[in-house]
């Protein structure tokens, strides 16, 4: 594959970013990304193997999904399908489903080089194309939620999918992380903006002005009361420790700053009729 082409320069701001402004940057973002993040990241991350955090921790040993050997499972956000690959060798059924055609390119050679295919579809996580009651479990491990601006739509999406009694796990940056600077040292152990900011972070292209990525705030409580409003109710809520013997960089996550304030936000949610 020809690498992606590298990142362009830009400019940070705090301001409102709605549905289909953030959509359109993050798709392209991430098809520039993909490359880059695959070579990177890739290793780590297995070609099937579930971790749902830059901590590591993973999905066998927390056992949020419960069973999953005969169970029709979703993947939201599922980037080269290493999860669902997972999912799909311990006996799910397991679909992926992302934003980014590069992504899922990825997810295709994996799948040769595997021989362990995930079926994937590409589109948005706010408009899933499947029917009503089509899956036992719904997932996201740092997936497509804190890309989407419009929280009450994707929520709505995914009870609709799931069958009754169905489990919705996800996990996201841990919105305390939102109160510092996304630095792995220790300047990122300082406060510097509230928690209950919820202004979207923007990425805008320096040479176009165009708005080139964009991330979503959500407080523990907003993701809570999401759940809530459409029958889901929250049965776990894990906040992965840092591995002493983890020396991993990635991004703002670090050593220096996991072992003293939480990374990762997972939760486990059950629909309840």
């Amino acid at each position: 594959m020809e690498a992606a082409a590298a990142h362009p320069p830009v400019t940070a701001e705090r301001r409102p970013a709605g549905e289909e402004e953030s959509r359109r940057a993050n798709r392209r973002d991430w098809d520039r990304y993909a490359d880059e993040y695959q070579a990177t990241h890739g290793a780590f991350l297995g070609d099937v193997g579930f971790v749902w955090g830059p901590e590591g921790t993973t999905e066998q040993a927390v056992g949020a999904l419960g069973d999953v050997d005969g169970r029709d499972v979703l993947e939201l956000g599922s980037g080269a399908g290493q999860c669902s690959r997972w999912v799909r060798r311990q006996g799910g059924r397991a679909v992926g489903l992302d934003l980014s055609h590069r992504q899922l390119q990825h997810s295709r050679r994996i799948d040769d080089e595997t021989g362990l295919t995930v079926p994937s579809v590409q589109a948005t996580a706010t408009a899933l194309p499947f029917r009503s009651g089509s899956f036992d479990i719904v997932f996201s491990s740092f997936g497509a939620l804190q890309f989407v601006a419009d929280g009450d739509s994707l929520m709505r999406e995914v009870a609709r999918v799931l069958r009754p009694r169905g489990r919705f796990a996800f996990s996201v940056t841990h919105p305390t992380r939102w109160m510092f600077p996304d630095d792995p040292g220790p300047e990122g152990l300082v406060a510097s903006q509230s928690y209950w900011d919820r202004t979207p972070y923007v990425e805008v292209d320096d040479a176009t002005g165009e708005v080139s990525y964009v991330e979503h705030h959500r407080t523990i409580g907003d993701w809570v009361d999401l759940l809530a409003s459409v029958g889901l109710a929250l049965v776990r809520f894990v906040e992965p420790t840092w591995p002493e013997d983890h020396d991993r960089v990635w991004g703002g996550w670090s050593r220096t700053r996991g072992l003293v304030t939480p990374g990762t936000a997972l939760f486990v949610a059950d629909r309840l009729s």
